[in-house]
Order: structure tokens, then C-alpha cells, then sequence
């Protein structure tokens, strides 16, 4: 059976109604893998940039946040974490690829012990090992992030810029970043290129001033 034809709202509307029982990750994904989301509807979330790619808002409440991802061509995301929280992604338009990775050890395991969230961060000794690389394209697989399988990177593939939907249950303020090369992440905070159509990343409160003798990622917007 062919997915069926939905705008980007319809998707907002049929996720509040789902609200009333726990989000599940198959419950969600059987959702998302029967629908087709016009690609029309998404427009007035589709900012790109040529420095970063751009995570714009659709819809967040206390359940799930739902955004558009725009991404140009040679952009990735940095390996980071989703604070234990599930995912959806579906590649609207191009075409990316998820490299999971897995979580080995670090000098600071007790950091994992926090409430709230996946873990503090701050290590300085990190080792993750590289999984399996899922090519996302239109009309295929939803890619998901769950408890287990939580770390991961998306890459641009190819020359043509690329749109994907993102969902997360709950909301995502924070995750850890990885830094393979240094063996080291972070804490880091969220934010948006756009809300609700309107670009905001300009008047968005900047990050705090990195503290001395510690390298800094950018902030994931």
C-alpha cells in the first residue's frame, strides 16, 4: 500500500492525539513509515545556511518536539547523544547517512549517575566504537534513536542539499558532543535556526564564553 499523503501540520495534529498513551518507538515509527510528508508543507521551515545546517522548529510541547533539518551539501552533524530520549528521522528531500556509534568507557563514568539526564559529560578519555552507516533517502527507512542505541553522526551524502524531519520524545535542550580526535565531549546545549517559520538564530542569546584552557565545540543549532 502506497504512504499516504500528509502535510507537515496533519503530522503535528495525529501526534497530539497520540499523547494521551506513551510515545513508543514502533508505535511512532508505524506512523511515520505510512505517511508521506509533502514537501510544500515544509517550506515555511526550510531556512538553510552556508556555515552550519539548521534545526528549525515545528512544534514542541511537554510530549515531543517535531523540526525541520536543512542541510547543505559537505554539512554533518557532530557525533553526539539525544539524552536518552527517542527519535524519528525521515529524509524529506537528498539524501544522508546515519553512522551509529556505541559507547565503550571513559575516565568519567560517574557522570552517567545524574538525574535528568544521559550523563554530565566531561571526559577526557573517550572511547566509542564506529556501527553500521544507514543511507536515509526519500521513501525510505525511518532512521530511529532509542535507549540502546542512542550516539550517532548524520553526513550530507552527495552534491545536492538535503530536508529532514526530526521527531523527539521528550524535547532534546542538551546532549553530549564526541570529539574522537581530542577523546573528549561535552555537555552541550541546543538551539534553533528558526521557530514556528521565523528565523530567530541572529537574536538568540549566545553561548556563554568557553572557559580557559578547554577546547569548545559550537553550539549545535
Amino acid at each position: 500500500m502506497p504512504p499516504k499523503v500528509v502535510s507537515v501540520g496533519d503530522v503535528v495534529e495525529t501526534l497530539r492525539g497520540f499523547e494521551s498513551e506513551p510515545f513508543t518507538r514502533d508505535r511512532i515509527l508505524d506512523f511515520l513509515s505510512g505517511v508521506e510528508v509533502e514537501r510544500a508543507s515544509l517550506e515555511p521551515y526550510a531556512h538553510f545556511s552556508p556555515d552550519r545546517y539548521t534545526r528549525n522548529l515545528v512544534h514542541v510541547d511537554d510530549v515531543f518536539e517535531l523540526m525541520v533539518l536543512c542541510w547543505q551539501p559537505g554539512q554533518r552533524t557532530p557525533i553526539h547523544s539525544h539524552n536518552g530520549q527517542l527519535g524519528w528521522m525521515v529524509t524529506v528531500r537528498g539524501a544522508l547517512a546515519v553512522v551509529e556509534y556505541k559507547y565503550v568507557g571513559c575516565n568519567a563514568p560517574q557522570n552517567q549517575q545524574v538525574s535528568g539526564l544521559d550523563c554530565l559529560a566531561g571526559a577526557t578519555e573517550i572511547h566509542l566504537d564506529r556501527g553500521p552507516v544507514h543511507e536515509c533517502a526519500p521513501g525510505g527507512p525511518v532512521a530511529t534513536v532509542d535507549k540502546t542505541h542512542t550516539i550517532h553522526q548524520v553526513v550530507v551524502q552527495g552534491r545536492e542539499p538535503a530536508v529532514s524531519l526530526h521527531l523527539y520524545s521528550r524535547p532534546i535542550e542538551s546532549c553530549v558532543a564526541y570529539d574522537l580526535k581530542e577523546r573528549r565531549c561535552w555537555r552541550r546545549q541546543l538551539s534553533f535556526h528558526s521557530r514556528y517559520g521565523q528565523v530567530v538564530a541572529e537574536v538568540e542569546t549566545p553561548p556563554a564564553a568557553p572557559v580557559p584552557g578547554r577546547r569548545e565545540l559550537p553550539v549545535i543549532r
